[in-house]
């Protein structure tokens, strides 16, 4: 079937995207409805023959088989042998299983974290000086910061009434200087995320945080610090008390933890309504992946078109635009998830591949345009663009909204339709141009369109909305990663850098070891 797919792809290339229109059931079988949220799939490169085609192909692979295997808890994360179970933590109500043991503890951790998250929300619990807290600083680093960040910079109310949440990821000091700056140490409260409790940048950063903490309140701090760890032994040697200690399990990855107790920072700042509409926005997404047929599943049907995207149309990378400033760290958020998950050279059986995930790049609204849009739009290098679109933006300023909404659907039409020399002469003419400035400029202002994208639609930029979308990039990406037959679920690219690291640390003190290599050896030398 892969034969027929190049076949189809090479026609796919030369053909206008918006001849697949003349069918006029194209609209019907590539724009999806996800209760009020809508996925517009149309201006793909793909025609409904293809579709079909990759839908066969899907089958042939066993995605249905594999996904299932994921909501089972089976080990799909071979090189960890690890049970996949983000999807539980958004789903309370039903049994799961890893590896086939009971995996329902976790049920009552978040309870109980919920429990104490509502309580700093409502101020019920008390600063060492007796008063609510006023500020949360959330310590982590990779998954554990990047979703939480981005969660709350799309949530966070105008009129905030939690405590203003802070966070702190790079040990570069410039960050942690910006999380404390204009808050009081005397009503923050201290969150250090570490699975391990071993993560050099965030103790190095909570070690900061306890000095400008006890500057202020003296060294009896335990009533200001919160662990979210899965080794609760380490957490309390610095003295972080046990019922202040919230675990999570070995089957949830970094990048996928924004739902486990990794999100309290969260809930504590903006309260359990918010964060149970989050999870039930996730929720609802994970049953529709779970149950829906291929040909109607929002997930899967994106899948297909990235995979069709990047293997068979060449296609190397592929932007977020979010039209929604609440949304800017949306694009590094999905670059983290998706290069993460499916940046990998070889596949399951360890034989090496030549394609397997994108770069994933991007920017917020009308800002973006008049950044990289120029590249988009005439460059060679085609881009495919995914479109965020809020309909409601929630604010009294109506006319700027509209205006943020015509922008949007505006650079998606132009995207695919382009404007051809012919046109742009025509307008030149009707400009009073000349003709010799006419041949002279307007082969620079041609736009060959023929640049696929895609929408979504989001009715508001709430809880549950944003929690869907994550869940269907989520399950995008997985889609993605067993079409290229690997494992979406390891980041053992991150580690060799990570050691490394370690190393040159003590040769910043000490001078380079015989092992460095002669350029790096040079910038020790220069740095130290």
């Amino acid at each position: 079937m892969k034969n027929e797919l190049e076949q189809m792809a090479t026609i796919a290339k030369t053909r206008k995207i918006e001849e697949l229109f003349k069918t006029g059931t194209r609209l019907d079988k590539l724009c999806l409805q996800f209760g009020e949220c809508f996925f517009d799939f149309s201006k793909s490169q793909m025609s409904e023959d293809e579709l079909v085609t990759l839908i066969a192909y899907a089958k042939e692979k066993n995605l249905g088989d594999k996904i299932k295997a994921m909501f089972s808890g089976d080990a799909i994360n071979t090189t960890e042998n690890r049970a996949v179970l983000h999807v539980a933590l958004r789903n309370h109500s039903r049994n799961w299983h890893a590896k086939g043991e009971d995996a329902n503890e976790y049920k009552e951790v978040m309870k109980r974290a919920s429990e104490f998250a509502q309580k700093v929300f409502d101020g019920s619990v008390k600063a060492k000086n007796g008063k609510p807290f006023s500020a949360i600083l959330h310590i982590g680093i990779g998954g554990s910061d990047l979703g939480p960040r981005m969660v709350y910079e799309a949530l966070r109310p105008i009129d905030a009434t939690g405590p203003i949440l802070r966070f702190c990821a790079n040990v570069e000091p410039t960050e942690f200087a910006q999380a404390v700056a204009g808050i009081d140490p005397e009503t923050t409260l201290i969150v250090c995320v570490s699975k391990t409790f071993t993560t050099i940048e965030t103790l190095t950063n909570f070690a900061l945080a306890r000095d400008w903490l006890q500057a202020a309140i003296g060294t009896d701090d335990k009533e200001h610090l919160v662990a979210i760890s899965s080794a609760p032994d380490k957490a309390m040697k610095y003295g972080i008390k046990e019922d202040r200690i919230f675990g999570f399990d070995e089957w949830v990855g970094g990048r996928y933890s924004v739902w486990s107790t990794v999100g309290l920072s969260l809930e504590m700042s903006l309260g359990s309504e918010i964060a149970k509409a989050f999870l039930d926005g996730a929720k609802a997404m994970d049953e529709h992946f779970e149950t829906t047929d291929i040909g109607q599943n929002i997930p899967l049907l994106g899948g297909l078109i990235g995979y069709w995207n990047h293997t068979y149309l060449g296609y190397t990378t592929r932007a977020i635009i979010p039209y929604a400033a609440r949304l800017k760290l949306l694009p590094q958020f999905l670059q983290q998830l998706d290069m993460e998950s499916n940046g990998k050279g070889i596949d399951k059986n360890n034989n090496p591949i030549a394609i397997s995930g994108p770069v994933v790049w991007g920017a917020e609204g009308t800002n973006a345009q008049h950044a990289f849009f120029q590249h988009l739009h005439q460059s060679p290098q085609i881009t495919p663009v995914e479109f965020i679109i809020i309909k409601d933006g929630g604010t009294k300023y109506a006319a700027s909204n509209q205006l943020t909404l015509a922008n949007a659907l505006a650079q998606s039409e132009a995207l695919m339709r382009g404007k051809s020399l012919e046109m742009v002469k025509e307008d030149m003419r009707k400009a009073g141009k000349s003709d010799e400035e006419i041949e002279k400029i307007a082969p620079h202002r041609v736009f060959t369109g023929n640049r696929p994208n895609i929408c979504v639609v989001l009715p508001k930029l709430g809880a549950y909305e944003i929690g869907a979308l994550i869940a269907f990039y989520e399950h995008r990406t997985l889609v993605e990663g067993l079409l290229w037959d690997i494992n979406s679920f390891d980041q053992w690219g991150v580690e060799l850098g990570k050691v490394i690291a370690l190393e040159i640390n003590e040769d910043l003190t000490n001078g380079a070891c015989e092992k460095r290599d002669p350029s790096t050896a040079n910038l020790i030398k220069i740095l130290s």
